[in-house]
């Protein structure tokens, strides 16, 4: 009931920008918290940055002072703008949410599809 559709992604070079997109859409009520995980090394996945719908942000330890997350709560959208790109940043980035849809108490978490970043040396 809640579609999150991700853009974005791509090659670039170490040292390089990009800004990925997560769009959610469905019968939403409200999002409680928006953010990307992507896979690591010994984990299942790693949560890269989430930010809540007061806008308090966190980060992986990983990426801080490069990555920044911010979100639109009118179009229900989160952007990760990626600076000085590495090349252990290459991996797929999953989008997820926190949503509480129309008609229910509950908060359910969804995902999106996907979307690849390759970071070249």
């Amino acid at each position: 009931q809640v579609r999150l559709v991700e853009s974005g992604g791509g090659l670039v070079q170490a040292g390089g920008s990009l800004r990925l997109s997560c769009a959610a859409s469905g019968r939403i009520f409200s999002i409680n918290a928006m953010g990307w995980h992507r896979p690591a090394p010994g984990k299942q996945r790693e949560l890269v940055a989430s930010i809540t719908s007061s806008g308090n942000t966190n980060y992986a330890d990983s990426v801080k002072g490069r990555f920044t997350i911010v979100r639109d709560n009118a179009k229900n959208t989160t952007y990760l703008q990626m600076s000085s790109l590495k090349p252990e940043d290459t991996a797929v980035y999953y989008c997820f949410s926190f949503t509480r849809i129309v008609g229910s108490e509950s908060v359910y978490q969804n995902w999106g599809q996907g979307t690849q970043v390759t970071v070249s040396s």
